[in-house]
């Protein structure tokens, strides 16, 4: 602990974000990127956007994005906000709209920047235990106070869905209190909720362009609610930077967002390589859990989890491993192209086959 830390820094617990390792041939299948890339509309819109325009300050409220954003998603422009990636813009609602005199509820199994934030935010925070096999029970919500309750749909790391109709009975139950579902994975299989964002005036939806628009080195998150809510973040983000999104991350995203064609390609690509990967992980005696992300969260009876990493890495194949209770038998395994999922299940058939995963 430095004497120049202000008291707050050494009772942080940092966010540990996936190992972005530098290994030749790496089969990299660790941090949820999607294995295509962008639309090549939005590439050409970069380039379009890389001139002189550059020495002067983008668009401080984003309005060409999130014009594209309210027209994909038939929502007015006032109820989206914009900011730099997700993470910033779930900042923004830990800060502006999380923090009240009765707890906050999340899931214990869930994204780990909820509690980094709860703390950095000096918000009281509740974990609620996840059902037996991993499943989120909204009944366990709606029996407990609180002032606000944030889960992903699908859950992370998981992946489990929850269907609408749950999160609507939620959002009706609770309306006095902020319901924040956060959908980062949500287009490869799950139910948005942006649509009940028209009717319920305590439901703010969050998004990243990151995992289905193949945009994570472009850092675009956006945030759907009723003006109410995004007036919060809204002053939140104009008291902490004016210019979240830069000219060039402005011009691609709105052209990935209206590259329909191109998004949907790619999302289809993935689906169909997770249903093969689930089948081929099942085949080799793994305990596979249902996703509808861009990743299965998957466990072997017999080997233990962190060895397994161990040995894929060996083989230059990197999976995420958590060492937490619950799930520290499991590992997380991004989605890849054909060719990659083909070379894990080969790597892994490899391991298996020995005596030692070693």
């Amino acid at each position: 602990m430095s004497k120049y830390w202000s008291p707050i820094v050494s009772r942080l617990k940092p966010y540990v974000a996936g190992e972005q390792p530098k290994m030749a041939d790496l089969i990299k299948l660790n941090t949820n990127e999607n294995p295509y890339g962008p639309s090549p509309k939005a590439l050409a819109a970069i380039r379009e956007a890389a001139d002189d325009r550059l020495r002067l300050y983008s668009d401080p409220a984003s309005v060409g994005l999130r014009e594209s954003i309210a027209r994909l998603h038939d929502v007015p422009v006032e109820d989206v906000f914009v900011g730099n990636g997700s993470d910033e813009v779930l900042a923004h609602v830990f800060h502006a709209l999380l923090n009240h005199d009765k707890p906050l509820l999340y899931p214990d199994i869930s994204y780990s920047f909820y509690p980094t934030y709860s703390l950095l935010y000096g918000i009281e925070a509740v974990e609620v235990p996840l059902t037996d096999d991993f499943r989120i029970n909204f009944a366990d919500y709606i029996a407990r106070e609180c002032g606000a309750i944030i889960f992903p749909n699908p859950n992370a790391p998981t992946g489990i869905p929850v269907t609408l109709a749950e999160i609507e009975a939620l959002v009706k139950a609770k309306p006095d209190a902020v319901i924040v579902v956060d959908e980062a994975y949500v287009d490869f299989g799950a139910e948005s909720a942006i649509p009940l964002t028209r009717t319920y005036p305590n439901l703010l939806v969050v998004h990243t362009l990151s995992k289905s628009r193949s945009l994570a080195g472009l850092r675009v998150g956006f945030a759907i609610g009723q003006r109410d809510l995004i007036d919060a973040l809204e002053r939140v983000k104009d008291s902490f930077n004016s210019y979240p999104l830069d000219r060039l991350a402005q011009a691609g995203a709105a052209a990935a967002i209206d590259d329909d064609e191109w998004f949907a390609l790619c999302r289809d690509k993935v689906i169909k390589s997770r249903e093969w990967l689930v089948g081929k992980l099942q085949g080799l005696g793994f305990d596979v859990l249902p996703s509808a992300a861009n990743f299965v969260f998957a466990r072997h009876p017999d080997r233990d989890g962190a060895e397994l990493q161990r040995a894929l890495r060996a083989r230059a194949v990197i999976v995420r491993h958590f060492a937490k209770p619950r799930i520290d038998q499991f590992l997380r395994i991004s989605i890849g192209t054909d060719a990659e999922c083909k070379a894990l299940i080969e790597a892994l058939e490899d391991i298996l086959a020995q005596n030692s995963p070693l």
